[in-house]
């Protein structure tokens, strides 16, 4: 599923040239606000935490 989207994404960009310049700059916004890259980074970390069990009962 992922190659397929990333695959589209290609697609769009070769049909599309401008599509990339507007692309950077959506990055460019989203990776100057320190929360939406912190917000990111916990998404992308907390997949590869164990689970803590719970301790009291």
């Amino acid at each position: 599923m992922k190659r397929l989207l990333l695959g589209a994404l290609f697609g769009l960009l070769i049909a599309y040239p401008s599509l990339l310049a507007l692309l950077l700059a959506v990055a460019a916004v989203l990776l100057s606000k320190p929360v939406v890259v912190a917000f990111g980074l916990g998404l992308a970390v907390r997949v590869h935490l164990p689970r803590l069990r719970r301790w009291t009962r």
